[in-house]
């Protein structure tokens, strides 16, 4: 795991789950791979193992990992599918009407839009 700053916005399982997400969709977590214990995470950041449990068991409950008696928590192989779909579906419902809003606001057109990210900046 890397460094993790806290906020008081959201509870600090849920901030822990999102960052294991984070580490699943950019590829640092793989299908097959183990999380680290429960009590590595919990001293690593000073963290109640409790509150660490509880992220790990909702993302067992998405069936994100899978617990392995005796050995741990690993990343499933459907995981990586079942978070783009969940992240795609998520854009789509909330960000993109937002964007799309945006863009109309602007006066902004298609071909505008694709001219600018294939030059990779505005113009």
């Amino acid at each position: 795991m890397t460094a993790i700053q806290w906020s008081d916005s959201a509870p600090i399982y849920r901030q822990l789950k999102e960052r294991v997400i984070a580490m699943m969709l950019d590829g640092l977590l793989k299908p097959g791979d183990a999380l680290p214990s429960v009590r590595q995470v919990a001293a690593e950041y000073q963290l109640n193992p409790i509150t660490v449990s509880r992220a790990y068991q909702e993302l067992a409950d998405e069936a994100l990992v899978e617990k392995r008696r005796g050995l741990g928590m690993y990343v499933t192989e459907e995981a990586a599918r079942k978070l783009l779909f969940n992240e795609r579906d998520r854009f789509l419902r909330e960000e993109w009407p937002q964007v799309v809003e945006r863009i109309k606001r602007l006066g902004l057109k298609i071909e505008e839009l694709l001219a600018t990210e294939a030059t990779g900046g505005a113009q």
